[in-house]
């Protein structure tokens, strides 16, 4: 019995103070994302003092990067999912396997992706430019953080597979690596620092996908070497469909969710392009700049997440909704920091990406419209990680789906014939429906999932005998 009640202790995620916990986990991962926000920033600075035919090329090509983490994201989120569920229900065999199908999981991505990019990536650039340079650019950009993708993909799902387990720091130092390895790279490969060749925009993409290898590179040793709640064996593994199916579960309408911020900004391109070129090389600097407020609210979130899983695998109900709680009020707080910022300093903001006084005058505006959905949004993205921790994406991606295609593009189609900037109101009108949506499904999941759960659990004990008496 001794040793069952020391297992029972092992993990912090069941019995540590939430508070506390929510900000121990949260806060590396909340810097990490801030310094890949600083990245992303830092990357378009370096590319818009080539020119702004070069932005726009970057910016054409954000999609097919947004929809690469998307399925590197989506699937590591299913793989911490389930990982942490099968922790809480003291299922270590099957947190194990979990976790060593998601490094081939990363790989089976980064094929699909490397296809994508040597047979697709012109089509796809040709498809809103006709621009030679934008084109040239934009192709070669692409190409290269397809073909080379690999790093990210096993990246991601090493970061989920520690941070399931309630190991936020080693998941934060290689976000850290990989951002602020990108951060040096950047102008030796773009202006030839150094005696290295002066590459332009492919430097860009150099500079990222080296990053990307030398943070995966780190992170699979300390996944292999340093000792963790869960281990990785190859040895006499084989690959079992049912836990793939589980991780997809929740990683198929992750994936799909991140990815229709892809297919959301494709179609925005299209729409402003009738307007001129400026306006969508300023809806891609935005996206750049959002990425300040968003970053640390998805940071929040992945501290989150394997508490509410753990904890729901445990049947640890006032916990849990003592997390979300917290997540709701601190995410809401950040989300209003935004909204000032951008109503504040909206034009210092456009000038760090020499914005021309065209961008200037259109963008200012725009920050400031598109800025009021960011509080109703908190709301939307704490109970997707709900959702998601629950093992009920597919709620998380209904949300999505009526944020950013079913209502978004729409209105921004219909509020495109008015001026320009009518089509920036699309993006509150938006976020009012996917908050009412977000709610009702909130509250039919706490009825059935949350609410309903005994206050503790006597299976953890149980399942740990049957467990000891195995061993």
């Amino acid at each position: 019995m001794e040793t069952i009640k020391t297992e029972i202790k092992e993990n912090k995620m069941g019995t540590a103070p939430v508070g506390g916990l929510i900000a121990g986990m949260a806060v590396p991962a909340m810097f990490s994302m801030m310094v890949q926000a600083l990245y992303n920033i830092v990357d378009s600075f370096f590319v818009a003092k080539i020119s702004q035919e070069a932005l726009t090329a970057v910016s054409l090509a954000f999609p097919i990067q947004s929809l690469l983490v998307a399925f590197g994201v989506g699937t590591g989120v299913g793989i911490n999912s389930l990982v942490s569920r099968r922790l809480g229900e003291r299922r270590k065999k099957e947190a194990n396997s979990a976790a060593t199908h998601g490094l081939l999981l990363g790989l089976v991505n980064w094929a699909l992706f490397a296809l994508f990019g040597l047979f697709f990536a012109r089509r796809f650039i040709e498809g809103f430019s006709t621009d030679p340079t934008v084109i040239e650019d934009g192709t070669r950009f692409v190409q290269i953080i397809c073909i080379f993708s690999f790093g990210v993909f096993v990246e991601i799902n090493v970061e989920k597979t520690l941070q399931a387990t309630g190991n936020m720091i080693y998941p934060m130092v290689f976000q850290l690596i990989g951002a602020l390895t990108s951060l040096i790279l950047d102008p030796i490969f773009i202006f030839g620092w150094f005696g290295v060749p002066a590459m332009g925009v492919p430097g860009a993409a150099i500079a990222n996908v080296l990053a990307q290898c030398i943070a995966m590179c780190v992170s699979l040793t300390v996944l292999m070497k340093k000792k963790h709640e869960i281990e990785v064996n190859f040895r006499g593994f084989r690959p079992d469909f049912k836990i793939v199916r589980e991780i997809y579960a929740v990683g198929i309408p992750t994936i799909i969710m991140q990815s229709i911020a892809s297919v959301m900004v494709m179609g925005m391109n299209l729409i402003l392009v009738r307007f001129t070129d400026t306006a969508v090389a300023l809806f891609g600097i935005y996206f750049k700049l959002q990425s300040f407020v968003f970053m640390p609210v998805f940071g929040l979130m992945q501290g989150m997440m394997p508490i509410l899983g753990y904890n729901y695998g445990a049947k640890k109900q006032p916990r849990m909704v003592q997390a979300i709680r917290i997540g709701l009020v601190v995410s809401a707080l950040i989300m209003a920091a935004g909204v000032l910022l951008f109503w504040v300093i909206p034009g210092p903001l456009l000038l760090i990406f020499e914005a021309s006084p065209e961008m200037v005058q259109i963008g200012v505006p725009a920050l400031q419209i598109i800025s009021l959905c960011f509080v109703p949004a908190a709301v939307g993205i704490t109970f997707s990680t709900v959702f998601q921790a629950l093992g009920k994406g597919v709620y998380s991606l209904a949300i999505s789906l009526l944020r950013q295609m079913i209502v978004l593009l729409p209105a921004a189609h219909l509020l495109a014939h008015l001026s320009l900037n009518a089509v920036w109101y699309a993006f509150p009108i938006a976020e009012i429906f996917s908050l009412a949506a977000s709610l009702l499904l909130f509250r039919c999941v706490y009825r059935a999932c949350i609410r309903t759960m005994p206050l503790s659990s006597s299976a953890a004990p149980v399942r740990l005998a049957a467990d000891a008496r195995e061993h």
